[in-house]
């Protein structure tokens, strides 16, 4: 992998750690939640008519994955109000990698070096130590966001592929995605969403960013690299969810984990390297 496209998938890892933490940072998960998706929709809208027009064969994956992104953004809202950021943002994105390499290889016919491989286990043998000592009560929805992860992952890097514009296909996944959940807010919680909106749409608007930019880039990537190492470096984002949940959220990270993050980029050199 080169270096500009290395930098350009860790920086992507960078802006996914940071929506994630203005969603628990939030007063209430869902409705941030809601204000962050509801935002990159409206930002996929002004930009639509500035990139080129998608291939159709592209239509069916994208209306799978608005599906699938849908149920994760419920997942990510549910998850945060049970439990720390530093427990569960390691499950959701350590196990994901895991099942994008075992299933990309036959679903792609993406045939990866000897140590990308051994990258992408590293980085996910760190991610996963992350996990020590976390409440089995609450590993489920943490899990089952990770199968969703991988799934869309999949899913998306084969549409972006046919798509003929990787741009193109971010807008429109964004703008499909992120109108279900706040068009429900609005018939369920009118009221309760216009006044959070009013108080906290500063925080829908940078995380709506963040959010588009971080999978635009990581969607890009996919295109010109293969999915499983792509997948593996972007979850470097765990370093800076760990580094965010310490130093912004105040939440205890013990040196069980921060030795973890420490294989996460022994994992992310091999990358590199490979």
């Amino acid at each position: 992998m080169s270096l500009s496209l290395f930098c350009i998938v860790v920086f992507a890892g960078l802006l996914h750690a940071s929506w994630n933490a203005i969603v628990k940072r939030g007063r209430d998960t869902l409705l941030t939640t809601l204000l962050v998706t509801g935002s990159a929709a409206l930002i996929s809208a002004l930009l639509l008519p500035f990139v080129p027009a998608l291939d159709p064969r592209s239509w069916p994956w994208l209306a799978a994955s608005t599906v699938l992104q849908a149920g994760y953004y419920v997942l990510v809202a549910r998850t945060y109000r049970v439990t720390d950021m530093s427990a569960s943002y390691p499950v959701m994105r350590g196990f994901a990698p895991l099942l994008v390499a075992a299933v990309g290889a036959k679903w792609l016919g993406e045939a990866l070096p000897p140590l990308a491989w051994g990258g992408v286990g590293v980085v996910c043998l760190g991610i996963l130590s992350m996990t020590h000592g976390i409440d089995r009560r609450h590993l489920a929805l943490p899990l089952i966001n990770a199968a969703v992860i991988a799934t869309y992952t999949l899913v998306d890097a084969t549409g972006a592929r046919v798509s003929g514009s990787a741009p193109a296909y971010t807008l429109w996944l964004f703008l499909l995605s992120g109108l279900p959940l706040p068009l429900w807010a609005l018939c369920t919680r009118a009221a309760q969403l216009r006044v959070y909106a009013r108080n906290n749409w500063g925080y829908g608007v940078v995380g709506g960013v963040g959010t588009l930019v971080s999978y635009g880039l990581a969607l890009w990537a996919m295109t010109l690299a293969p999915v499983a190492m792509v997948s593996a470096l972007r979850e470097t984002s765990i370093l800076f969810g760990v580094l965010i949940s310490a130093w912004v959220l105040r939440e205890r990270v013990t040196r069980r984990r921060w030795l973890a993050a420490g294989l996460i980029v022994a994992g992310a050199v091999m990358l590199r390297l490979a």
